[in-house]
């Protein structure tokens, strides 16, 4: 995906571009020190992804979003949180509050893949992920994940062959994979149901792996998993 920095300060301008030149799927385009350059720029080329500074001299960004007829995706960068409702309420993709981290942006760029999916249906459905990983940017196909389990702020992600450990919530990773294909068991596991070998009572088997089922989940996790696919004798 193709990015356009727009900020006033180089110190924010460079640390945003270390974060796109360190993520496989984006390709640092250019970078620009105002607003009014940006209007010029997006005339003649164009672009998947803007990280947009609110508070520039001359224009702000919040009015660039105004004077361009078919902006961009547009992440809002800024220190000031007072300018995050008036952000989306320009239907912007997310805001990061200066300083943020580098999972804190690659949150907000997989929001971007989200909501360019929705932009442009029919789409093939989203195959993989990026997430972090023992520093590294791992790309994970959504296929080979078997289940996800909490590890206080962290999360497992077990495939087919790996394992990974990363810092993002269950919550988070929930609304980045498609709700036909995984389920919720427990408030510390999330499976994908293509990977059920066995159920037995209140446990679940994902290969070898027993995993629990909660109470209050067994009915809709037990629908889910058989439908009306049980074959039993008449």
């Amino acid at each position: 995906m193709k990015c356009l920095i727009v900020d006033d300060e180089p110190l924010a301008r460079k640390g945003l571009e270390d974060f796109v030149n360190q993520t496989p799927f984006l390709e640092h385009i250019a970078s620009l020190s105002s607003a009014i350059e940006a209007v010029e720029f997006l005339k003649q080329n164009v672009i998947d992804i803007m990280f947009l500074d609110i508070q520039m001299p001359d224009m702000t960004g919040i009015d660039l979003m105004k004077v361009i007829s078919d902006p961009p995706m547009v992440i809002f960068t800024t220190a000031h949180r007072e300018f995050a409702l008036d952000g989306f309420d320009l239907n912007v993709v997310d805001f990061l509050l200066k300083p943020f981290s580098y999972s804190r942006f690659l949150k907000a760029v997989n929001k971007t893949i989200v909501a360019d999916d929705r932009e442009n249906k029919p789409k093939t459905e989203k195959s993989h992920i990026f997430i972090k990983s023992d520093g590294m940017i791992v790309k994970v196909f959504i296929d080979d994940i078997t289940f996800i389990e909490t590890a206080n702020d962290y999360i497992y992600i077990n495939t087919l062959n790996d394992r990974y450990l990363t810092l993002v919530s269950l919550k988070h990773i929930e609304e980045e994979l498609p709700k036909d294909k995984f389920i919720r068991v427990h408030r510390y596991y999330f499976i994908g149901l293509g990977h059920v070998r066995k159920l037995e009572g209140n446990l679940i088997y994902i290969g070898d792996t027993k995993i629990k089922i909660s109470r209050t989940l067994r009915h809709q996790v037990y629908k889910s998993i058989i439908g009306n696919k049980l074959i039993e004798r008449s």
